[in-house]
């Protein structure tokens, strides 16, 4: 069986230090640690935001090192330009001046054509998972296979209940608010790298997207590096939240790409179904029902982390990583999803700014002993 490499990028708010609202620092803080990272920073779409990318790996103590360093750098170049990093897939408190799209040709025409969709609901930051290498064909299979299990992966993340001041009833609103954009969603059953292309050539042909790389499926093959990207996920501020997410992908990848490569014949649910699976994940998280995977039944959210990790145990395995999905699951399970616990912060103190500081990205997170 392949033991796959896995990276992740995480998308940050940056936030006013008094105000814990978001403010349009990114320029700065990217170019004060440009040097140092070169292309593991990236500008995203919204000058309140920075994106951090890790480098492919097959360790996983490894991507939880790079991300620590990447955290940390970041961290501290926000705190040089008066701001701080927050990790949550939706803003808690309102931007106290209008939110400013980055300046480059491609923002300013998708800002432009999608214009309904820009401002501060908009605002939202995501976990995305790349496993790989895997040319396009491989990719696309693997797409096909892995559809039914990524609400669960979206329960697990679940961190993004409040925006802009108020609790919106769910437990992951950016994959509300996210779902909007064109092409948001369950990717669809693509035989090969011929009948994708035509696909997808097809919408940019038609004026719904303006390049592939608008492409937003929950799971597709990246355009820029050889990997099948998965993203379903909002940024949590936990890493072994972040950890879990990678180890359970990669794993779930491993063995259900064994099965592809063997002719197996992917599932076949119906969008419908797959469209109310995750439904039920951005409303509750880990903490009420989701649908079975294969069975299309309800069952409590948790119950489906563990039949995923039944699922994924030949590719935990051989990636050495089944004792630690076990050992961050249970913690996780203990602790709550980031929605849970945003939630009880405000429960607990009244305050949305005392939510937002326990997002606040702490680069000496302690890790589990795993």
């Amino acid at each position: 069986m392949d033991v796959l490499t896995v990276g992740v990028e995480e998308e940050y708010h940056l936030v006013d230090r008094e105000s814990r609202a978001p403010v349009n620092r990114g320029p700065q803080v990217i170019a004060a640690i440009a040097d140092e990272l070169g292309e593991q920073v990236q500008r995203e779409f919204y000058n309140a935001q920075v994106e951090v990318c890790t480098r492919p790996t097959a360790d996983r103590e490894d991507l939880r090192r790079q991300l620590l360093r990447l955290r940390r750098t970041v961290t501290e170049a926000a705190d040089r330009a008066g701001c701080l990093t927050a990790a949550s897939g939706t803003p808690v408190i309102p931007p106290s001046d209008p939110l400013t799209v980055t300046d480059t040709d491609r923002y300013r025409r998708m800002a432009c054509r999608y214009a309904a969709l820009v401002g501060p609901h908009g605002l939202v930051c995501g976990c995305h998972v790349h496993v790989g290498a895997l040319e396009r064909g491989r990719a696309l299979a693997l797409a096909n296979h892995i559809r039914p299990w990524l609400p669960v992966i979206q329960s697990i993340t679940a961190n993004s209940p409040f925006v802009c001041g108020r609790d919106t009833g769910r437990a992951s609103w950016r994959s509300v608010s996210f779902a909007c954009w064109p092409t948001v969603g369950p990717p669809p059953l693509l035989d090969d790298e011929r009948q994708y292309l035509a696909y997808v050539d097809g919408l940019v042909g038609a004026g719904i997207l303006l390049d592939r790389r608008m492409l937003y499926w929950h799971a597709r093959p990246s355009e820029h590096v050889p990997t099948l990207e998965i993203r379903v996920s909002d940024v949590n501020a936990d890493l072994d939240t972040v950890v879990l997410t990678a180890v359970l992908v990669r794993g779930l990848a491993g063995a259900l790409l064994a099965e592809a490569d063997a002719g197996a014949p992917p599932p076949r649910p119906s969008t419908a179904r797959l469209l109310r699976a995750h439904e039920l994940a951005a409303t509750y998280g880990l903490d009420g029902p989701g649908l079975d995977p294969v069975s299309g039944r309800e069952r409590h959210a948790a119950h489906l982390v563990e039949r995923l990790l039944e699922r994924a145990a030949p590719g935990l395995a051989a990636a050495g990583d089944r004792d630690a999905a076990h050992t961050l699951w249970d913690e996780l399970r203990r602790r709550g999803t980031g929605a849970r616990r945003q939630r009880a912060v405000h429960a607990a103190t009244g305050s949305l700014a005392a939510v937002v500081d326990s997002l606040i990205v702490a680069p000496a997170a302690r890790p589990l002993s795993v």
